[in-house]
């Protein structure tokens, strides 16, 4: 099957998405040690924190080394999915969500907990009200995620205004 050039976009974006994360993970593991718990003041109500974060994003489903591994082929098989799913991609929200989610995927489900045992997390806004330490692969996951809601959003609103698909 052929790869549209979205779907090439999104591979990018997932590519661009693991190295980001991982480069954040190594400078903060550089900066505040290996030690869970450390935790260095940003600006006004923005830490960085060191988390081992054994369950799945904000920490959801903690629990045995099983789970660790239930979660990781799980994470492969959605990262495998979307990447299929990518392959066909002929919008840009759906090309970029789809990129996010795989990158966010495979850098804190499948190189974090083979590597560590763990994800590493360190953003803290908690003086924010936001209780959970998380890290860019959250944030991409969680932005791909709004991305594919946008993208479906859009793409109804069109079929509905259009539904015969011709033009006005």
């Amino acid at each position: 099957m052929k790869i549209t050039r979205l779907g090439w976009t999104a591979y990018a974006i997932a590519i661009v998405t693991i190295v980001l994360d991982q480069i954040s993970k190594a400078w903060i593991l550089s900066t505040l040690g290996t030690t869970p718990g450390a935790s260095q003041p940003i600006a006004g109500p923005f830490y960085l924190t060191l988390v081992h974060n054994y369950g799945m994003s904000f920490g959801l489903f903690r629990g045995s080394e099983l789970s660790r591994w239930l979660l990781t082929i799980f994470s492969a098989v959605v990262v495998v999915g979307l990447a299929i799913w990518a392959r066909k991609a002929t919008r840009p929200l759906l090309g970029a969500g789809i990129g996010l989610i795989i990158g966010g995927a495979f850098g804190n489900n499948l190189i974090d907990r083979i590597r560590f045992g763990y994800v590493v997390d360190f953003i803290d806004v908690s003086r924010l009200h936001f209780p959970w330490v998380f890290n860019v692969a959250d944030s991409a996951i969680t932005v791909g995620v709004c991305l594919l809601l946008l993208d479906s959003f859009l793409s109804e609103e069109k079929k509905l205004a259009n539904p015969d698909g011709h033009g006005l």
